[in-house]
């Protein structure tokens, strides 16, 4: 029963569950077992099947029929333990649309008796995060008819080789990722336009990095092609070559007051209001950050949540943003918000440094990041860790909002200033001072 209880664990608690099968059985006379009227109760929420665009809903299991449009071979490989496996993946579809369901050990085996054009009847679960991939719990032939389409979508069909030639918009920082051996790679994403529209580009070889920096263009020779929903996405390895071209490629951004109704966007502004990002849990048990900011183009404003690693990088009002391959929702409000998430590349244009200055202020740390209150002005801490909460005189080079230190030493209050100033609270008052203790000014005098 725990099985069907997945189709529905976001629509009623298990104790609701279990007692909806049981007046169920109770209703049929006893003349279904607990698995059929756990299977009835499902269906009677609508439940117990949906189509392939409905994949995205938030139940832990889904249950929906799927026609075969194509198969990739099984594939062995060795588990971190040392154990063999099995994986074969199928294409399915239905009229709504195409879904990849991933299959392991005896379901991949299985797959060899199942051809193109059959119809499955099919229990998966989310593989990982990815809305695209089913891996299949259970499968069964269904004598069902479904005209869907004949050819794989371009967003699941494998990458292809191709010449391309484009602009660099943006460059994130390079980080390590774990391959499926063990290994670790260096990656850096960056955001590229064909003059036309804007896509995610991922470099795994970071001496083809070169003289690639934003703004510039390149053709670039064996780039590897692999469409998302939102369009597609490259990746350069060590069969891709890069030069530079002449010209000017740049997609212009999206205008803030134009995003309501698409699915995705790109777009630039100015920093509103930026609080704290806030820490959640997820739905299997990961942390993570939520951030919610607010930008303005000059013509409309756009509220902006951030998730994850991009909640927290530093941002202070006033300062320019981009925000690129983002996703647009429609809040509860009404509203149209713009979601950067994974998969999204936020780039904050840092000015050139002006000439050296001493700032005295008070540092603060937090959400990861260190910052400088001057009491007027505040400032991000690049590159640097101050302690917290102390008052430090810093030289520094600024850039805009960001400050990078050179040195700093800790700041003592002039202390003849400071006793003057306390003079002034335990002096006598002046004959002149009308103000009260109670902040209102003797108007009868």
């Amino acid at each position: 029963m725990q099985f069907h209880y997945a189709l529905v664990d976001d629509l009623l608690s298990r104790e609701e569950f279990e007692r909806k099968v049981e007046e169920k059985m109770e209703a049929c006379g006893d003349l279904v077992d607990e698995v059929t009227a756990a299977m009835m109760v499902v269906q009677d929420l609508g439940r117990h099947h949906v189509k392939i665009a409905r994949l995205g809903g938030k139940q832990s299991l889904f249950s929906f029929f799927g026609k075969v449009i194509a198969k990739n071979p099984v594939r062995e490989f060795e588990r971190p333990e040392g154990e063999k496996g099995l994986v074969a993946s199928l294409i399915l579809g239905d009229e709504t649309g195409q879904v990849r369901a991933i299959l392991w050990d005896e379901k991949a085996a299985a797959s060899h008796d199942i051809g193109i054009g059959d119809v499955l009847e099919v229990i998966g679960r989310h593989a990982g995060r990815n809305p695209g991939e089913i891996t299949v719990m259970a499968m069964r032939p269904a004598p069902v008819e479904i005209s869907g389409p004949s050819e794989v979508a371009p967003y699941l069909a494998p990458p292809r080789r191709k010449d391309i030639t484009i602009c660099i918009l943006a460059i994130g920082e390079a980080r390590k990722v774990a391959r499926k051996d063990g290994s670790e790679a260096e990656m850096v994403e960056m955001v590229v336009s064909d003059g036309k529209s804007i896509s995610r580009m991922v470099c795994w070889v970071p001496e083809l990095m070169g003289d690639m920096v934003e703004g510039a263009s390149f053709r670039i020779r064996g780039a590897l092609e692999k469409y998302r929903k939102n369009g597609p996405e490259y990746s350069i390895d060590e069969k891709s070559t890069v030069e530079p071209v002449d010209g000017e490629m740049a997609a212009a951004p999206d205008p803030l007051g134009s995003i309501a109704g698409k699915e995705t966007c790109s777009v630039t502004g100015t920093v509103i209001s930026c609080p704290p990002a806030r820490s959640f849990v997820t739905r299997d048990g990961r942390t993570s950050s939520v951030r919610t900011i607010t930008i303005t183009d000059g013509t409309a404003d756009a509220r902006v949540v951030l998730w994850g690693d991009n909640a927290k990088i530093p941002l202070l009002p006033g300062e320019q943003v981009g925000l690129y391959l983002c996703s647009v929702r429609q809040a509860k409000t009404g509203e149209w918000e713009i979601h950067a998430g994974r998969g999204s590349l936020i780039r904050v244009p840092i000015p050139s440094p002006v000439a050296e200055e001493e700032i005295c202020g008070d540092v603060i740390v937090t959400g990861g990041s260190t910052y400088l209150d001057t009491g007027s002005d505040c400032f991000i801490v690049a590159g640097r860790d101050l302690p917290h909460g102390h008052a430090v005189k810093a030289q520094v080079l600024r850039m805009g909002k960001r400050i990078s230190i050179l040195s700093w030493e800790e700041h003592v209050p002039d202390r003849e200033g400071l006793l003057k100033r306390c003079e002034r609270f335990t002096g006598p008052v002046p004959e002149t001072d009308t103000f009260t203790p109670h902040g209102y000014e003797d108007i009868c005098r």
